[in-house]
């Protein structure tokens, strides 16, 4: 079985080392904006120095690994929130409408419904540059008024050219230390996200992806990875998302607090099998060496919130250490 996957994937590889080729977009300086806007701090750091960075205000990172990322910082929840959670419900959210921006008011009215809080829509976000390009275009046709804090993202894209047609770039999301996020969670979202920014900017990555997804999983892999994704509030609809969904999760979060291969019926003896072929097919040497840097961690007391938050699931998961059959997992929102 080793050797098929291998060989499966060997295939593949010829054609993603072909595709493995992108031109990165221009640097996003600070716009030159209003002394009186929103101004939040932007420099260029290295994975390590991101994810020990402990800021007090939101910090706008241009990833040193890849400029073509950049990641936002938020010690605040709220902050991110007020930013994000918006482009969140339009882009992926399978309970709300995907063509047109909602208000802030209809938005927090629905999540409070279902039972949650606004602040932990998501724990961390990513989003390609069509995607904040589509929102902002919406938003602008629709006459939806956007906060400070999206009006700075706005101009800050822009500056950057990201809103422009065929525009390239990732920009993902991080929470700081809090008191449901510790340092071990905050860098298992970290990694978690970039593997959502390579895939959202180099084709290579997106190849193997799909390969992975669509050829190297079984069909009731596919569709146990599909109901944990649903279950979580993910459009299970969009094919696009599962695949780059099912990855992350797959090879990105070791963490039993946020996922476990056993969750949808995966044995140690095929976890090893997945993960180590796709691991050697990584095409960005730098995520390679994350991926492999993120090893499987014994969860505290303490339950990690997921990466994004769906209050809809939160009863259909257990307290803290309480088992699942097949090895479950303490009950955590889930990571985007």
């Amino acid at each position: 079985m080793i050797a098929a996957l291998a060989a499966a994937l060997a295939l593949s590889v010829a054609t993603i080392a072909i595709l493995h080729h992108k031109t990165p977009p221009a640097r996003a300086p600070a716009p030159a904006t209003n002394p009186t806007a929103l101004q939040i701090p932007t420099q260029t750091a290295a994975i390590a120095q991101i994810d020990a960075h402990r800021g007090t205000t939101p910090t706008l990172f241009h990833l040193q690994e890849d400029p073509a990322v950049l990641v936002l910082d938020f010690p605040v929840l709220h902050d991110q929130a007020q930013m994000l959670n918006r482009i969140a419900a339009l882009i992926e959210k399978a309970d709300m409408p995907r063509d047109r921006v909602v208000t802030e008011s209809e938005l927090d009215a629905h999540i409070r419904a279902t039972g949650g809080d606004p602040d932990a829509y998501y724990y961390g976000h990513d989003y390609r540059a069509a995607d904040l390009a589509r929102f902002f275009q919406l938003a602008a046709q629709q006459k939806i008024p956007l906060n400070p804090r999206e009006t700075w993202l706005r101009d800050t894209l822009n500056h950057a050219g990201w809103l422009k047609p065929n525009a390239v770039g990732a920009l993902i999301s991080i929470p700081g230390i809090t008191g449901v996020i510790d340092a071990a969670s905050r860098t298992i979202i970290f990694r978690h996200e970039l593997s959502h920014a390579v895939y959202f900017t180099d084709p290579a990555y997106v190849a193997l992806t799909q390969h992975f997804w669509n050829d190297t999983l079984t069909d009731a892999e596919r569709t146990a990875m599909r109901t944990f994704l649903g279950k979580d509030g993910y459009d299970t609809r969009d094919e696009d998302l599962m695949a780059n969904e099912g990855q992350a999760y797959l090879i990105h979060t070791r963490d039993p607090r946020y996922f476990m291969p056993a969750m949808i019926g995966i044995d140690p003896t095929r976890e090893a099998i997945l993960r180590g072929t796709f691991v050697d097919a990584i095409p960005e040497p730098w995520l390679k060496a994350s991926a492999l840097a993120v090893a499987p961690i014994t969860p505290t007391a303490t339950a990690a919130p997921k990466i994004s938050a769906e209050p809809s699931s939160a009863t259909e998961h257990p307290p803290p250490h309480a088992p699942l059959p097949g090895e479950g997992r303490p009950w955590l929102p889930p990571v985007h």
